[in-house]
């Protein structure tokens, strides 16, 4: 009975320290701390067991110390936390929205989610028993954070909501920046913007300058308690959502694979032209703005910041490259190939801001996409100008080009390799040979090489209709017009370097020996008429001016009506068959007047004169002329 009352005395004075705050294990404890030193107070134990007890002893003792501790701390930090607690719950039901309260109310709001922040991470460093007080305002904590984030995550799309900047007109597009849907000429298909702008005159605040230090605010102490993951959510879903909204600002429509490849080509070179200008704007004006947004609220929190402004683009920066992707797989058609390039020149220009704006790993994806997109553009680039020969040579007719005119097909091909000149070391990079890649820019680089190239198949087949002319004066005048419009289109133009002079000599000749030609078939029969009148008789000289007056006005009737657009190139013409023909048909007539009289010589050397000038005018005209007496 002895060790028994001991126990009780024990117990008793015990009671009043553990009174209140052990439970459970703790009472357990309790109570085997007591039957020890009940067990020690008895003298009938062994030295063996006394050894086994006093270890004990030592290790209940220490484990009461330990929640005594523990019960210490739980009521500083239940003392501390009550009012913090009281704070967050009464701001919560008193105001619908904090940030819109004074700075104070603010200040007082954030300081009481820091100080339970500050309590759960003082109460998750203490080794807390399952049942304990501590545990539960561990859980407490955690209960009033959830209730503090999820209201942090209200208040920031309403300040990102109501404090969003419109951006400005002049960053926009207005419809004037366009040509016409109705307008698919080549130099509309060929026309360029300039493919940079200075990015930092761009940047601009997508958001109001004064709430940015809020938003960090809140950026901070949610993710310093945890909740990182859902600032990102909110956040760049609402960036994402406002992206969007620039995209249709913008004019820029989703579109399939499908769609683009069945658009007409006037709606889809006006399509193209506004993309060229929308992914400009989104990655020169947007993202970098963007960027610089998320660096400052998100910037101290490493690759957080990144992998926001990635996930917050991907998605209308994809539905942008995917239209691009689209028209690169689309048929190899020549008129293509300019909008190929300026989407290509553009894409080009943007990269080291792409590469830039998404770092490597996190934004490797869209970063992939770009330049798969560039390199796919290039090569529908490269294989239109490996095409174009071929199409230039099997263009072909079975009638003739009427009246011997410029032909639209030198008209097209010319124009269309003017429009080469815009694109120079760029174009020279895409049609050069990998086996030839350390070709300088001279006259034997890859464009020079291309460009005579399709000017020598445009000659062959030119040649080829010339054949269908039954008039072989008529051939001549075609072959002349045509070769001489493709000198003066080139040596008057940016891509006469890729040509040179040497060229230019060669077409020169060449179009003035068809000048010769046509001159030649045209009037040596008619001169022979008029030469060698000297021993011929009176009937013969009336024959021979019979026969060339039906000569000429047989020349008349088919020449008016023959075309030489080229002012210069027609009077010479005409300036050479006067100084031809005249002479030897004054010659003639002083011959045959003196011979026969004047009654058999239809038209007076002034007539032929005013007759010739009507030659190659592109009109048809008849004679009807009173015969001078």
């Amino acid at each position: 009975m002895g060790g028994c009352k001991d126990y009780l005395i024990i117990r008793e004075e015990g009671s009043d320290q553990m009174a209140g705050i052990l439970d459970g294990e703790q009472h357990v404890i309790a109570a085997a701390y007591h039957l020890v030193k009940a067990i020690e107070a008895t003298k009938n134990i062994s030295d063996d067991m006394k050894t086994v007890l006093a270890n004990l002893d030592i290790h209940l003792s220490t484990m009461i110390r330990l929640n005594e501790g523990e019960a210490e701390d739980t009521r500083e930090i239940e003392t501390r936390l009550m009012p913090a607690k009281q704070t967050i719950m009464s701001l919560h039901s008193n105001h619908s929205k904090i940030w819109d309260s004074n700075p104070l109310i603010v200040s007082e709001y954030l300081q009481a989610v820091s100080e339970v922040l500050r309590l759960s991470e003082d109460l998750g460093n203490m080794p807390l028993k399952r049942r304990s007080r501590g545990k539960e305002l561990f859980d407490q904590t955690q209960s009033i954070l959830q209730m503090a984030m999820d209201r942090l995550q209200n208040e920031l799309i309403h300040i990102l909501v109501q404090n969003k900047e419109c951006l400005c007109e002049e960053n926009l597009i207005s419809e004037d920046s366009f040509v016409s849907n109705e307008d698919d000429s080549l130099g509309n298909a060929s026309q360029r913007e300039s493919s940079s702008i200075e990015a930092e005159e761009y940047v601009v605040d997508l958001i109001h300058p004064d709430v940015v230090p809020q938003i960090k605010t809140i950026a901070t102490i949610m993710i310093d308690s945890g909740y990182d993951q859902e600032f990102c959510q909110v956040f760049t879903a609402f960036w994402r959502d406002t992206l969007a909204e620039y995209l249709a600002l913008l004019r820029v429509q989703k579109f399939s694979i499908e769609d683009v490849l069945q658009m007409e080509w006037k709606f889809l070179n006006y399509k193209i032209r506004k993309w060229r200008l929308a992914i400009k704007k989104v990655i020169q004006v947007y993202l970098a703005s963007a960027k610089r947004l998320f660096d400052h609220v998100l910037g101290e929190y490493g690759c957080i910041s990144a992998s926001c402004l990635v996930e917050a683009s991907k998605g209308p920066l994809m539905s942008l490259l995917n239209f691009g992707q689209a028209v690169s797989i689309g048929p190899h058609k020549p008129e293509w190939l300019f909008c190929l390039l300026n989407m290509y020149e553009v894409l080009e220009a943007l990269s080291p801001e792409v590469d830039a704006l998404f770092p490597e790993g996190i934004g490797s994806s869209i970063k992939i996409e770009f330049h798969q997109l560039s390199t796919r553009l290039k090569d529908s680039a490269k294989a239109i100008c490996r095409e174009l020969g071929n199409n230039i040579a099997l263009c072909s007719s079975t009638t003739p080009f009427p009246n011997g005119g410029i032909h639209p097909l030198t008209k097209y091909v010319m124009n269309y390799i003017l429009c080469f000149a815009e694109y120079g070391d760029n174009l020279n990079f895409l049609l050069q040979d990998e086996e030839n890649s350390d070709v300088g820019p001279n006259l034997s680089c890859a464009m020079a090489t291309h460009l005579q190239l399709w000017t020598s198949i445009l000659e062959a087949n030119l040649e080829k209709r010339s054949d269908l002319y039954k008039d072989c004066s008529l051939k001549h005048i075609f072959m002349m017009n045509n070769i001489h419009y493709m000198v003066e289109k080139i040596r008057n133009s940016k891509i006469m370097p890729y040509f040179g002079d040497e060229w230019i000599k060669n077409h020169i000749a060449k179009f003035r020996q068809h000048a010769m030609c046509y001159e030649r078939v045209t009037w040596s029969s008619i001169l022979e008429l008029l030469h060698d009148h000297r021993k011929a008789g009176k009937a013969t000289l009336k024959a021979r001016s019979r026969a060339f007056t039906a000569a000429f006005e047989d020349v008349y009737k088919n020449q008016t009506r023959w075309c030489v657009p080229d002012l210069e190139l027609r009077e010479d013409l005409r300036i050479s068959a006067s100084k031809t023909v005249i002479q030897a048909y004054r010659n003639f007539v002083s011959k045959i007047t003196n011979c026969v009289g004047e009654k058999h010589v239809k038209y007076t050397e002034h007539d032929l004169e005013t007759y010739i000038l009507d030659l190659l005018e592109g009109s048809s005209k008849s004679l009807n002329h009173t015969r001078k007496r």
